[in-house]
């Protein structure tokens, strides 16, 4: 009987230690299962706050995409209307009465001839540069109007053509034409 009760003690004990090294080993999976679900909610918790941030910062990107093919559209435009206004400026220049044409080349004779030995007009102003000065006529220039003045050695020429004096007067008031237009 004495053997009974050491084997029985042994047994008691080794139960004794499985039931601790079990409830250990519950506690230790519990502990593991409990991290892991803690990472897998952070996890997912920086995954949604960088796919959140990735969508707003995609959100940003086609706003500023959208609002500058807006700008480029409205800015082409502007350009078009700009040109239009001032192709339409070139007609008017074109269709010009004699007596306003005759009454600017005038002034700018009266004005610069003396700077000058040769003058050039277009060929629809020839007949009146001729009348209105007593420079050489030197030839005609493919302008829609206006006068080119040169000095005897053609070293200096001054060019007074409708199409100059436009496109010089466009371009220095081009701002301010635009904010007139547009504001």
């Amino acid at each position: 009987m004495g053997l009974e009760i050491v084997v029985k003690d042994i047994q008691e004990g080794a139960r004794a230690e499985v039931s601790r090294i079990k409830a250990e080993g519950d506690a230790k999976a519990s502990e593991i299962i409990n991290e892991a679900k803690e990472l897998q909610k952070k996890m997912l918790g920086d995954s949604l706050a960088k796919a959140e941030e990735d969508l707003k910062n995609l959100h940003q990107q086609v706003i500023s995409s959208a609002n500058l093919e807006v700008k480029r559209i409205t800015l082409n435009r502007r350009k078009e209307l700009l040109d239009k206004v001032y192709n339409q400026t070139i007609e008017s220049i074109k269709s010009m009465p004699a007596s306003k044409d005759e009454k600017l080349l005038k002034h700018i004779l009266n004005k610069y001839e003396a700077d000058g030995s040769r003058i050039y007009s277009s060929k629809a102003s020839e007949d009146m540069v001729k009348n209105l000065t007593s420079l050489t006529y030197a030839g005609n220039i493919n302008y829609i109007g206006g006068v080119v003045l040169e000095n005897e050695d053609r070293t200096v020429r001054l060019d007074f053509t409708y199409d100059s004096i436009l496109k010089n007067v466009y371009e220095r008031s081009l701002k301010q034409i635009s904010n007139l237009l547009y504001g």
